[in-house]
């Protein structure tokens, strides 16, 4: 069975484009959706990522709706736990081909490092 975790150095969930995501009002409340929004840096990208180390420069303190666990996919999609690893392989596999494409280094090796390649 594979399993979900986050890649280094990948950054997909990172290219926060609202124009991607059109049902952000549906998950998060108008707090996060502001928040989210005040996130958004010109080109699309999250503001606090590091393009250059390709990492998250507030990783420890970022909010919670940057957070893969249980209680976040529980309280923003109705995902339980034990479907946790199917929905965020699902999710990371669809956002990062969504960034970098089909066959990018990155789709192929975050397929390698959760065991679906």
């Amino acid at each position: 069975m594979a399993t979900w975790h986050c890649m280094k150095q990948c950054g997909a969930c990172c290219n926060l484009d609202p124009s991607d995501r059109p049902d952000l009002e549906d998950y998060l409340t108008p707090d996060e959706l502001a928040l989210y929004l005040s996130m958004v840096g010109h080109d699309g990208w999250c503001v606090n990522y590091d393009s250059f180390n390709r990492e998250c420069r507030i990783y420890e303190e970022r909010p919670r709706f940057c957070r893969v666990t249980p209680e976040t996919f529980e309280r923003l999609y109705g995902i339980e736990p034990e479907e946790l690893d199917e929905f965020a392989i699902a999710c990371c596999h669809e956002q990062i081909e969504g960034v970098y494409g089909d066959r990018s280094l990155e789709l192929l090796r975050f397929d390698r490092e959760v065991g679906m390649g």
